[in-house]
């Protein structure tokens, strides 16, 4: 077999096997008698975010459009027309559907051209590489798998890399993954212990090595590898790799000079920050449902009109036989290929005519009130954030009316209803408590060996990092009477206020130097601790431990994290004290963290090298053998004591739950915090009121009874006071009894498991369920990031199929963005993953009342007047041509010009609709954000349901039925003129067509409550431009028509007094139903929105009568 062959036949074996893949250093092969060198393929480092190539975009685009139904239905209705004798020319059809498809292309070109630039720019940046013993520069996209690359200070990592050595003694370096996870503290990565020396780069080009690592997978934060380093003929040294040695591409090196001998593992498209490209599953609105729903309709209405004008034709060229006669010899005793041929273009040939009723430009118009309309977000003022310097963002503009009908909102508590700006308040050794001042502690007893060990703990069980400079990133940070001084830096805010309470408590942590971490304590004496291993916080364990070594040669480990996670592993210590203080403060809405210890004798502590040396080593299943070692070696602890951290309620978090209960939304809280501290936010932040009942489905509660009693004993509550579902703004305002609920993690799993029991016990699932509907605010503590999301799915499932909105800072929040109808992030202190992920970003929790209340009432009210009004003006348009049948011997004669029927839904009444649902405000800013209750009134897709669907609907009928019957009695009298001249087809039809685009307009005219320069403009520039284009139309001679049948139609039209009498009336009677029926709804049964209109009408009139009557 050649070499080639041997390659294809390795990459056919290792994608069938997913054998992990083994990158060589500097593509040298191992030394002899090692391993096969078996070269592999990889892709190259050219990263490719753009959609379309000059070759496929035009081919690809246009099968990409005419996969949705209306551009497809468009295209065969133009196909017909080209191939049939049809009775409209295919410009009609064919001229919409290309303005369409080329706005689409043009939009969607643009937008792929944009991404071939970034990636030209990304792609041929300069990269330095080591090169038999040099650094030579090239472009990134040359870089290539096993390539040694050096990087500066400030520059960006331009593949994932291993660190082999650092500029630092220690072989650390400093990163920021702002751009891949939003998260900008400085992040510390690790060098290999054995090649950490390297300072040259013949030093590094002199590595003999391989790297075994899995396969390429998005998540960012797990890596599992190994380097073998080979030295002479010696077995290689095997070392483990983790995350914390893995450069990802995107983040930035700081504060550390350069870095030698990093080495390519993954390039191009399988780098983690490619494979998170992966976009979002599509999310549609109820409205794009309701649009097709309504769409289906009109298309089974158009096959109807041509099925019942196909069959009366023929009926009426049989005008003196009876018409079920006429059936019979029609179908059955000319029955004929011809014959069917025939009736099949005729009907073929009706379905043209009457295509307008399908409105192909309601579409474009859409997209582009969605498009056009996000931008008013992203202007918003009032939702900028001076602190963060960052206003609301719109990540996907599918979604705007959907803010408008949201019906339940899942929001998480740190972060999002909290600051997450952690404060250190206390801390309980052994039940005596400490509470830092600016003097130093208050202590309530003397110092005892478990308060030293307790206070070296929190100063060594930890990530933080220290910087001592005087600027990062260009901020002046830590400047004191001139001097530079240390600060402290981590992922976690927590971390950090526990690190700043010990040191106002006479602990300091100093610095992290040569492996060993340094602490001043209360005597001014540096104490040096050997940092020998770290066991990483996971969100499972919910715990973090360090194993040192003191001084004196004594092996410590510390512990410390949440007291569900310690007091079960804790053999000794004043646990029912400590406890006791930690209820206390979880209660008050404190943070709560234990701390616990034990001594490690030499074998102890050889042992757990040992098992987390194999652990680490694994290639297979990594992480769960670090937790298994993690489980064995933190057990049997003394414990110390706790810590109480406050993290602030955010600005106007109450006021904005308040907001949303009223507006009829149901609130719920999902969080990892325990049940007490959880409870206290929510107490708090309103959601719940000191009237409200709450109902607990805990672990505990579960444990004293099966889950079946407690289930149906809280069903039977809640349904013993049906008022307990909703909070109507009556109740905030008086003390009425409603439900909360209040349900843990693992009560939740047990809930949503499938039924072991047998159908006796019934479905736990539906009676949660109907415990949730009855419970006007539900508190789900202790959830796992996949739990959140599971509830989110759950009531999304439910029997009312409502609307969520899910709202998180972190990424343990980005499950349940994802899942929810409407994903919302937070731009806050953990990262930028729930941003990211979200379909719009917000600064703060407060600015979602407005970002609901206003900006999303504002965009249902216009989209879904805009879906109705396109709708009724098509059947204005259409149903007079259906009518007309009647009169012509169903010939298939239009009754409109051609370029009418072009124009109609392009030029002469697309712009009105199209501003309305960008600027109208049916009521103030003001007054949505005072009466949050308005939002009750558009709830559950109100304004577009059947029967408001029929209503237009028929309404349209109605006009139709007046413009085309008004127009043919006034036509009676044939010498219409005053010279005699008698008025044609054309004119008759011209006549209905300018009644038509007056009637529809002036309709939204009188629908539009918010007025401004722009409207007039719009509104009167489109009857003006409809006059001057029919006069130019009608007027002028044109070459490049084979016909005539237009000129001076209009002029002899307009000529014609009863004409214009006609034309006044026609709108006037099409204009009065809806007025009458407005005025008799606003009367007899005003909704709470028309009231609010009545009254700043109102206060308007007094307002002006006080300032601008003249004295």
């Amino acid at each position: 077999i050649t070499r080639g062959h041997q390659n294809k036949l390795f990459l056919t074996l290792q994608n069938r096997t997913r054998i992990p893949p083994c990158v060589y250093i500097g593509h040298k092969e191992p030394p002899p008698g090692a391993e096969a060198y078996i070269p592999q393929r990889y892709p190259d480092n050219r990263i490719v975010s753009s959609k379309y190539t000059f070759w496929n975009f035009i081919p690809k685009n246009l099968f990409e459009q005419f996969r949705r139904i209306a551009n497809f239905y468009f295209l065969v209705i133009f196909l017909v027309q080209l191939i049939i004798d049809t009775p409209t020319s295919p410009v009609t059809s064919g001229l919409p559907l290309f303005f369409v498809i080329t706005v689409t292309a043009i939009k969607q070109g643009y937008e792929d051209w944009l991404r071939h630039k970034a990636d030209c720019s990304i792609n041929e940046c300069p990269v330095d590489v080591v090169q038999q013993g040099k650094v030579v520069r090239t472009q990134s996209h040359k870089l290539r798998v096993g390539d040694v690359v050096m990087v500066r200070e400030d520059e960006t990592f331009p593949c994932d890399l291993i660190l082999l050595s650092s500029s630092r003694h220690d072989g650390t370096c400093y990163v920021t993954t702002a751009s891949l996870d939003g998260e900008s503290s400085h992040k510390t990565y690790y060098a290999v212990p054995d090649t950490m020396a390297f300072r040259t780069e013949q030093e590094v080009d002199s590595l003999h090595a391989t790297i075994e690592c899995e396969q390429p997978q998005p998540d960012l934060y797990k890596f599992v590898g190994r380097i073998n380093i080979y030295k002479d003929k010696e077995e290689p040294v095997a070392r483990p790799l983790g995350a914390e040695n893995l450069l990802l591409r995107g983040a930035t090196l700081k504060n550390t000079q350069h870095i030698y001998g990093t080495v390519a593992v993954y390039t191009g498209m399988e780098t983690k920050m490619a494979l998170n490209y992966q976009s979002k599953s599509q999310k549609r609105s109820a409205v794009e449902k309701s649009m097709n729903a309504f769409l289906i309709v009109y298309l089974c209405i158009l096959i109807s009109k041509a099925v019942i004008n196909t069959v009366l034709k023929y009926a009426w060229q049989c005008p003196n036989i009876s018409f079920t006669y006429s059936l019979y010899c029609t179908f059955l005793d000319t029955f004929s290929l011809l014959q069917v041929i025939r009736a099949f273009t005729d009907f073929l040939a009706f379905m043209v005519l009457f295509n307008y009723i399908i409105p192909v430009s309601m579409y474009v118009t859409v997209e582009m009130q969605k498009f056009l309309g996000s931008y008013f977000i992203t202007w918003d003022e009032e939702m900028f954030d001076e602190e963060l310097g960052e206003g609301a963002q719109v990540n996907t503009s599918d979604l705007n009316e959907e803010l408008g009908q949201v019906e339940y909102v899942f929001t998480d508590k740190t972060g999002t209803l909290t600051e997450n700006n952690m404060e250190f308040i206390e801390c309980c050794v052994d039940g005596n408590v400490y509470i830092p001042h600016s003097s130093g502690a208050e202590e309530t007893d003397e110092s005892c060996e478990h308060e030293d060990l307790f206070f070296r703990a929190l100063c060594l069980c930890h990530t933080v990092q220290v910087k001592e400079e005087e600027t990062v990133d260009g901020i002046k940070r830590g400047i004191h009477q001139g001097r530079p001084t240390s600060f402290y830096i981590s992922s976690s805010p927590d971390e950090v206020a526990l690190v700043e309470g010990m040191k106002r408590l006479g602990y300091t942590y100093l610095r992290l130097k040569d492996n060993h971490m340094e602490i001043l304590n209360k005597d001014d004496e540096i104490e040096r601790f050997e940092l020998l291993h770290v066991l990483n916080f996971d969100s499972v364990r919910r715990r973090m431990s360090v194993i040192v070594k003191s001084s004196s040669g004594e092996y410590l480990l510390f512990c410390k994290g949440a007291d569900s996670s310690i007091f079960p592993r804790v053999v000794s210590g004043k646990v029912e004290q400590v406890k006791a203080r930690v209820e206390q403060n979880a209660v008050e809405g404190l943070r709560t963290l234990c701390v616990a210890y034990k001594r490690l004798s030499t074998s102890e502590y050889e042992e757990a090298c040992h098992h987390l040396t194999e652990a680490k080593l694994a290639l297979q299943d990594r992480e769960q053998r670090l937790a298994q070692a993690y489980d064995i070696i933190e057990r049997d602890f003394v414990l110390l004591g706790a810590t109480a951290v406050e993290d602030r309620l955010q600005e106007k978090a109450a006021d904005t739950i308040e907001s949303l209960h009223k507006a009829g939304m149901k609130v719920w809280v999902l969080t990892g915090d325990k049940m007490e501290t959880a409870a206290a936010t929510c107490y708090a932040s309103k959601l719940f009121r000191r009237s409200t009942q709450i109902l607990e489905l805990t672990k505990k509660r579960t444990e004293e009874q099966s889950l079946h009693d407690v289930l149906f004993e809280l069903n039977r509550t809640v349904l013993r006071q049906p008022h307990g579902h909703t909070r109507t703004e009556q109740d905030s305002n008086f003390d009425c009894l409603d439900f909360g609920l209040i349900i843990d993690g693992a009560t939740l799993s047990a809930v949503l498991k499938p039924n072991q029991e047998g159908a006796a016990h019934g479905n736990y699932r539906e009676i949660f369920l109907e415990i949730c509907r009855n419970c006007s605010a539900v508190l789900c503590c202790r959830m796992a990031p996949l739990q959140k999301a599971q509830i989110v799915k759950l009531i999304k499932a439910s029997k009312e199929h409502p609307i969520t909105l899910a709202i998180g800072d972190g990424a343990n929040d980005v499950s349940m963005i994802l899942e929810a109808h409407v994903g919302i992030g937070i731009m806050g202190k953990e990262g930028r993953q729930a941003a990211r992920n979200s379909d719009y970003a917000i600064p703060k929790f407060k600015h979602l009342k407005k970002m609901l209340l206003v900006h999303g009432h504002y965009y249902y009210i216009r989209i879904a007047e805009l879906v109705q009004y396109f709708f009724y003006k098509n059947v204005c348009f259409i149903f007079p041509q259906f009518l007309y049948q009647f009169f012509c011997g169903f010939s298939q004669q239009p009754l409109y010009d051609t370029a009418y029927l072009t124009l109609y839904n392009i030029s002469f009444t697309s712009l009105p609709i199209l501003l309305y649902s960008l600027v109208e405000q049916h009521v103030t800013i003001e007054t949505l954000k005072r009466e949050p209750s308005l939002y009750r009134d558009i709830a559950k897709n109100s304004l577009l349901r059947w029967p408001v669907f029929l209503y237009w609907t028929c309404l349209g009928v109605f006009d139709a039925v007046i413009f085309f019957f008004g127009a043919y009695f006034l036509f009676d009298n044939t010498t219409f003129t005053s010279n005699g001249q008698m008025f044609g087809n054309w004119t008759f039809g011209t006549l209905v067509f300018t009644v038509l685009v007056f009637t529809v307009t002036l309709k939204l005219a009188l629908d539009t409550h918010h007025w401004t320069w722009i409207n007039h403009f719009v509104i009167w520039g489109s009857l003006l431009f409809y006059v001057i284009f029919s006069l130019l139309w009608g007027g002028i001679i044109w070459p490049f028509l084979n016909y005539q049948r237009m000129y001076y139609v209009f002029m002899q039209m307009l000529s014609s007094g009863p004409a214009w009498l006609s034309i006044i009336l026609l709108i006037t009677v099409s204009l009065l139903p809806d007025v009458i029926k407005k005025v008799l709804c606003r009367a007899m049964c005003p909704t709470a929105t028309e009231r609010a209109q009545v009254g700043f009408a109102l206060k308007w009139r007094l307002y002006k009568a006080a300032f601008f009557t003249p004295k």
